[in-house]
């Protein structure tokens, strides 16, 4: 008995480095990309321990709890970490990294998320690039919500160290994810002496096995079904074409934005400005005396397919998160979403509009 998932034709190493071609395209970047067999945590952790160490002296920005995550990652390798936190409501400026260069003229390492699928925000990667740029530090970029729903130039924007995924805005798996790398990366990983070395989390295996033999053997057996999921999804992108995916998306947080105001029941945008309002996801704040996880649990009874959830930890009291990404970037995944909120308010007592929010999302569509 044959199956389709299981008697595959082994995965060469040509194939494999087409598919990082491929990756690398849809970053825009002429730096290596290396695909990790693992979660994007994977290499998020793995280009911060391969990096930083006791002589790193890191600005760490937090706008959501990834941010966080970066700045323990930091301070276990041992680097000097200066946090600079905004309200999960906005976004960081250009003019707060400038700022916190000049206090701190000894920063040779800026940690950033791009997109925060989690708060809802997106921060302005390109400006902040210029800034960082000027500054000389190293820059390290989690675009693993942000890829295939808003621009990723990691060349144009200097940064040395992207991580994206596909289980978000591409549509595709969670288990395989990638990296691209400067010159400027490298260097700093071969001189750092705590640079984790024949490891599941080394970047330099990577590279001294695979990037430096011209990629013609594969250091170990890649996650086959993964690798396959991704070309496919990259291959999808390609046809439809990113600047198509990306209005997609962006369509999708307009709608569900204009929505979310015209559903009324006291929900509001949790990000404030539209500008600073991310297009993987869209997060709205709960009426007051309403406990967002409990007015989820109800929505998600009504209709248990609907991309909302409540916000993560000490979030989940008043942060309502609609997931308008990949597969649920559709007027249909944006109506559903709505009329389910809209149903859950109503049982609270709370007067809504389920008619004009569904005409606001139709109006953001057309």
């Amino acid at each position: 008995m044959t199956h389709p998932f299981l008697d595959l034709t082994p995965l060469g190493a040509d194939r494999f480095a087409a598919i990082e071609d491929r990756v690398a395209r849809l970053l825009s970047t002429e730096q290596d990309v290396v695909i990790m067999q693992g979660e994007a945590l994977l290499p998020l952790e793995g280009a911060i321990r391969a990096t930083a160490g006791p002589g790193t002296t890191a600005l760490n920005v937090i706008t959501g709890p990834y941010g966080q995550t970066f700045g323990d990652w930091l301070r276990d390798c041992g680097a000097t970490v200066v946090d600079l936190a905004v309200p999960f409501h906005t976004a960081v400026t250009a003019e707060q990294i400038r700022q916190a260069f000049a206090e701190h003229p000894e920063i040779d390492f800026v940690s950033l998320v791009h997109a925060e699928a989690a708060t809802g925000n997106t921060n302005p990667v390109a400006e902040i690039g210029d800034v960082v740029r000027a500054h000389g530090a190293l820059f390290y970029l989690d675009a693993v919500a942000s890829i295939g729903a808003e621009p990723v130039l990691a060349d144009a924007w200097g940064v040395d160290l992207c991580v994206i995924g596909a289980q978000k805005a591409m549509g595709g798996p969670a288990g395989v994810s990638a990296v691209s790398v400067s010159e400027r990366a490298w260097a700093r990983m071969a001189a750092n002496p705590l640079a984790p070395r024949r490891s599941y989390l080394s970047l330099l295996d990577w590279k001294e096995r695979w990037i430096d033999g011209g990629r013609k053997a594969l250091p170990h057996a890649p996650a086959q079904l993964e690798m396959l999921a991704l070309e496919a999804c990259v291959e999808r992108i390609e046809a439809a074409g990113l600047d198509a995916v990306m209005a997609r998306h962006a369509t999708a947080a307009a709608a569900t934005r204009a929505g979310a105001v015209a559903l009324g029941g006291g929900l509001e945008p949790y990000v404030y400005e539209a500008r600073d309002a991310a297009p993987v996801a869209t997060t709205l704040r709960a009426p007051s005396g309403v406990v967002a996880a409990e007015l989820v649990a109800r929505a998600l009874t009504s209709d248990p397919a609907v991309p909302v959830a409540a916000g993560g930890g000490a979030l989940a009291k008043e942060m309502i998160r609609v997931n308008h990404y990949g597969a649920d970037a559709t007027p249909g995944a944006v109506r559903a979403s709505l009329a389910a909120l809209g149903g859950a308010l109503a049982a609270h007592g709370l007067k809504v509009d389920v008619e004009g929010a569904l005409r606001a999302v139709e109006g953001a569509w057309r």
